[in-house]
């Protein structure tokens, strides 16, 4: 079972932790290793939440001292990852989450509403994907969001899928899940960061560090 229900900056608060705190250190990690940060959103529907991640990077490109980042979104279906690549929204769509603000940096106005910019949809790469097949050997993320997505599954397709993006996390890696979402019952193989306000969870191995890192942000 699955939903096209999204909004940009959807809860705001991954958003925030994913600004102050994950993304730059994803990025000092990554620069260390001369790599990329890579970003994974798992079920991306429409496109908002890749988008508003993308939005972010761009706003934080100062920050990020030249760290590339790729953000891969993936979606089951591949008419809702057509219109997603479209980067076209209506004036409902863009109503919803959306600060003016970047509505007015981020878009231009179009015929059937408001376009994002080429420099955003770049920065995005999306993929028709089901997250019940097995992921590819080759892939391995610093951060994944899969918010809101796990409530459809039955209990042992949660574990599955979640046990697979843990595996998936590169070292000091994070897993955003849904503000409601919770892992308790289901698996032991991320735990969630007690520091942060937005349901964030890493490796059990690399949980001191992640709150370690969550007091000094």
């Amino acid at each position: 079972m699955t939903t096209n229900e999204t909004v940009f900056f959807r809860d705001t608060k991954p958003f925030d932790v994913l600004r102050t705190d994950v993304l730059p250190a994803a990025a000092l990690r990554a620069r260390a290793l001369g790599r990329p940060v890579r970003i994974w959103c798992a079920a991306s529907s429409t496109g908002q939440e890749p988008y508003s991640i993308a939005m972010i990077v761009a706003q934080m490109e100062a920050q990020l001292a030249g760290t590339e980042v790729q953000i891969t979104a993936t979606d089951y279906s591949a008419a809702t990852i057509a219109r997603a690549r479209s980067g076209i929204y209506n004036q409902f769509e863009v109503q919803r989450g959306l600060p003016v603000q970047l509505l007015l940096k981020f878009f231009e106005p179009v015929a059937d509403g408001f376009e994002l910019l080429p420099e955003i949809r770049r920065r995005v790469t999306f993929e028709e994907y089901n997250l019940l097949h097995p992921f590819p050997a080759s892939w391995q993320f610093d951060i994944i969001f899969c918010r809101n997505v796990l409530i459809y599954f039955d209990m042992p397709t949660k574990k599955d899928v979640i046990d697979r993006m843990a595996k998936l996390l590169t070292g000091g890696g994070t897993l955003f899940l849904g503000g409601t979402e919770s892992t308790l019952g289901i698996t032991d193989s991320v735990l969630r960061v007690q520091r942060h306000a937005a349901a964030v969870f890493c490796r059990p191995m690399e949980l001191a560090l992640h709150e370690h890192a969550s007091n000094a942000a």
